[in-house]
């Protein structure tokens, strides 16, 4: 007979999160990080609603975390991705000490694209909240890189980086509008939208710099982007150009009638650079302001509402399709 107490399950590290002291916390981790593939799983979800939750709790935890991001299970892996995503989103200290480990899985090649996606987006909200600490131009590199061979999913987290590192500090890519421009007719509609989110970001503080992308951002309007929050971005960053340029009257607001709000109140705004007198507007637009406050507001609204996630690997799926997940085969 012993009187030694059992370890606690690796998978109910939840009050010890809220309650436990950091070193109670960090022996769990280690006993869950030597449990079996689903427990580990299972706990990192679990972790992660809590950080939903309460992300405050998570401080000083960063580091012994970012161990599951090198985990041999994949499913682990983008479930830790996934948490730092929602910590660096709305607790971005927290996640700042753990910058080089998702910079090196983003870099990293042979890793599940879904996990490279999800460390993109990390490193994007850690932009827009600490511009400093994606400073290193290899990782704004990898970013800007991706969007020429990346899978559709990747591509989008890595415009989404680009718009919070320009919504962080405009300087920073002040110099990259080109390259961002050469991709703002990609096929998905969200790294459309993100990056003309970005040179708009980039124009409230350097409009003059929006030149190199004029044409690419004109052809979003004058092809009708199927999106009206591609269209209307494009409008507000070419209203923006328009007011440093000698190009008044160049680009024709033709669409001023669009029924979207979105589109008229930023048409509005790029008609003013035509007219002698102003136009009835939201004088918000063309703000850094405004785009910090509205952006995920118009992601959400084009977003399909309902998605599902596969409770064996992570990855989110459409509702409805296949009655398996495509990723791992898994019954849904």
């Amino acid at each position: 007979m012993t009187d030694i107490d059992p370890p606690p399950s690796p998978d109910g590290p939840t009050d010890l999160l809220i309650d436990g002291t950091r070193e109670e916390v960090v022996a769990c981790l280690d006993r869950i990080g030597a449990a079996d593939a689903e427990a580990r799983r299972r706990a990192l979800r679990a972790i992660r609603d809590v950080a939903s939750e309460d992300p405050s709790v998570f401080d000083g935890l960063a580091d012994p975390l970012a161990s599951f991001l090198t985990d041999e299970g994949r499913a682990v892996r983008l479930t830790t991705a996934k948490l730092f995503v929602t910590l660096a989103d709305s607790e971005p200290g927290v996640v700042l000490p753990v910058v080089d480990p998702l910079a090196e899985r983003l870099a990293d090649e042979e890793e599940f694209y879904y996990v490279r996606a999800r460390c993109a987006e990390a490193l994007g909200y850690l932009g827009r909240d600490s511009p400093e600490s994606v400073s290193d131009p290899e990782i704004l590199a990898d970013f800007r890189i991706g969007l020429s061979f990346d899978e559709p999913e990747v591509k989008e987290k890595l415009a989404k980086a680009l718009e919070c590192v320009a919504l962080g500090d405009p300087s920073r890519l002040r110099h990259q509008v080109e390259s961002l421009a050469e991709h703002l007719d990609d096929d998905e509609e969200l790294v459309r939208y993100h990056l003309c989110t970005a040179l708009t970001a980039i124009g409230c503080e350097h409009p003059a710099k929006l030149a190199p992308g004029r044409d690419a951002l004109a052809a979003r309007l004058s092809d009708d982007d199927e999106d009206p929050h591609v269209r209307g971005r494009a409008a507000e960053a070419l209203g923006l150009l328009t007011r440093v340029s000698d190009e008044r009257g160049t680009v024709s607001p033709a669409i001023g009638t669009d029924d979207d709000e979105f589109v008229r109140s930023r048409v509005a705004f790029l008609q003013e650079t035509h007219d002698d007198s102003p136009v009835d507007r939201d004088d918000r637009v063309g703000t850094l302001e405004s785009i910090r406050d509205g952006t995920e507001k118009a992601v959400d609204a084009m977003r399909t509402p309902d998605e599902y996630e596969c409770p064996h690997c992570g990855v989110a799926l459409p509702d409805g399709g296949l009655p398996m997940c495509p990723n791992c085969g898994s019954p849904r």
